[in-house]
């Protein structure tokens, strides 16, 4: 039975945004670019029927497959794997130091209306240097929206719209890069839109050192939060005073009228002390 067949044989539920992965070679290319190896210690955030799992548990040392749906639990179940564990819960609700003592690999296909929410669980805030999840990760895996994924590894040269807090989410705890799109037609059912699988190298340490990393979140926040306004009315709106605006703007030969998604994360740190310096 080839990998339509088994998923058409699965009732999928639309409220749990269910598509399961039916491309082989994707399927294939997922453990590559993982570069899943013998001694691994694998997460499977949303591993469905097991399409990708029965591949995982072939190269890796131990999978630990995290599923909310009951059914699809009991799908995973009949892979006789001895290396396999398999997990009920919630990943939003679950502190991956709880599964298991050792660094791992997160490989997932989630669905895409908590991707975000799944991501900052990962890595942590940017102002969350000590985050328990993001220390026992090295390296993430993630199918998700393609959408998404050029929001994710976007910068200050990218369309408007793709430049953005995710942007800065994903990138402030690590290094980001699409490998490769997927259409439609790779899932069962098919989704409306088209995908893509992004690999995350997680930092040791943040990608800017600052004095205050929950200034750092504040400045960030307020300077996307109205893309048609320029970067001193965001700020302002943000609660930055006029005066602490003016002067750091001055000090790096900003002008006022530029847009935050026209700023590098660099530029952005410095904006940051630069205001904190000023007072506010």
């Amino acid at each position: 039975m080839n990998y339509l067949e088994r998923a058409k044989y699965f009732r999928t539920k639309k409220r749990l945004g269910q598509n399961f992965l039916i491309n082989g070679e994707v399927i294939r290319n997922i453990l590559d670019y993982a570069d899943i190896q013998p001694g691994d210690t694998v997460i499977e955030i949303g591993p469905g029927v097991g399409f990708v799992t029965e591949q995982l548990v072939k190269r890796a040392k131990k999978v630990i497959a995290v599923e909310l749906d009951e059914e699809a639990v009991n799908e995973l179940k009949k892979l006789k794997a001895d290396n396999l564990q398999i997990i009920h819960r919630d990943i939003l609700k679950t502190d991956l130091s709880d599964l298991c003592e050792e660094k791992v690999k997160v490989v997932a296909n989630i669905p895409y209306y908590i991707t975000s929410p799944i991501i900052a669980h990962l890595l942590g805030e940017i102002d969350d240097l000590n985050n328990k999840n993001r220390s026992k990760i090295t390296d993430i895996l993630l199918m998700v929206q393609e959408e998404v994924a050029r929001r994710m590894a976007a910068n200050e040269n990218s369309p408007a719209k793709q430049y953005g807090l995710l942007t800065v989410l994903s990138q402030f705890w690590a290094e980001v890069e699409i490998k490769e799109f997927v259409g439609r037609r790779s899932f069962f059912p098919a989704p409306k839109v088209n995908s893509a699988l992004v690999y995350l190298k997680v930092r040791e340490k943040p990608l800017l050192e600052l004095s205050d990393y929950g200034h750092f979140k504040r400045t960030i926040k307020s300077a996307f939060s109205q893309r048609r306004k320029n970067i001193k009315n965001c700020l302002l709106n943000g609660g930055f005073s006029k005066e602490s605006i003016a002067k750091a703007l001055t000090v790096l030969g900003l002008d006022e009228n530029i847009r935050g998604e026209k700023l590098s994360l660099e530029i952005f740190g410095k904006l940051s002390e630069e205001l904190k310096n000023a007072g506010d």
